[in-house]
């Protein structure tokens, strides 16, 4: 018997045939691949893609939802079903730098966000992620300087990944149907911005700071961190608000502080 989601885990299982197929071209799993999926649900995803490699890791919160996609792929493959909490779950237990994992996930809208800052600490032992989040989540992470959803979670997830919006999706593409529109996207490491950064805990807590105030100037926003002068140093206008400000000149800033 089905048994019914529970809503306190936001569950909206993706039902569209063609979007299915679509983000599995688009993950593009192969025999070699070490992959793992957050929150399998019912199995949607799950099945063709343990059908392409044979081999599967799935984090699933709900014991009932991970016994039931369990019994589904029975037949089709070696599902490996780590039930908790993923907020909680150690990648080195399926990962190592010479045996890297590829994640994938229709994220549970009410953790996306400290789950992707959870996935940083373990970002050198990922090759890629592709995850259907909310479109207004998405829309934050690729946000560059200047627009209205440049933020901390922008600025964080950029300085170690090369992010992409791919494709949207509506809400009557899911069970039960959410209240927001959902977007695809894929999200490589990248150190571009990372190996420029002289402490990364310095950085991160400067980025927080500035955005804890992002109405009041950078000036009086930083005002405990950070004098006029060592923003001038970093090419920043002491007028200007924090989502103004481009990921090099905090990189810079952050530099400049630790000097």
């Amino acid at each position: 018997m089905t048994r019914p989601l529970r809503k306190r885990f936001g569950q909206h299982l993706l039902t569209n045939p063609n979007t299915i197929n679509n983000i599995v071209k688009v993950i593009y799993p192969k025999n070699n691949d070490k992959l793992v999926e957050i929150g399998p649900g019912r199995g949607a995803i799950t099945i063709p893609i343990l059908k392409s490699i044979g081999q599967l890791h799935a984090i699933e919160i709900d014991s009932d939802i991970a016994h039931e996609v369990s019994e589904n792929c029975k037949a089709i493959g070696d599902l490996i079903i780590h039930q908790g909490d993923v907020l909680n779950f150690d990648f080195n237990e399926v990962a190592n730098s010479s045996s890297p994992i590829r994640l994938f996930g229709n994220l549970p809208y009410n953790i996306s966000t400290p789950l992707l800052f959870h996935l940083l600490k373990f970002s050198d032992l990922i090759i890629d992620m592709h995850f259907m989040l909310q479109k207004e989540v998405v829309d934050r992470i690729i946000a560059s300087a200047g627009d209205s959803n440049y933020s901390r979670l922008s600025i964080m997830i950029q300085c170690s990944y090369k992010v992409e919006s791919l494709f949207d999706i509506s809400p009557n593409e899911f069970s039960p149907p959410p209240k927001v529109n959902s977007s695809f996207m894929r999200l490589t490491p990248s150190d571009e911005y990372s190996k420029q950064i002289k402490d990364l805990l310095a950085f991160s807590k400067l980025v927080e700071t500035a955005f804890q105030q992002r109405r009041k100037t950078i000036k009086n926003s930083l005002s405990n961190l950070a004098t006029e002068e060592q923003l001038t140093n970093a090419n920043i206008k002491t007028s200007l608000r924090p989502q103004d400000i481009s990921i090099p000149q905090y990189i810079k800033l952050s530099n400049e502080l630790a000097a």
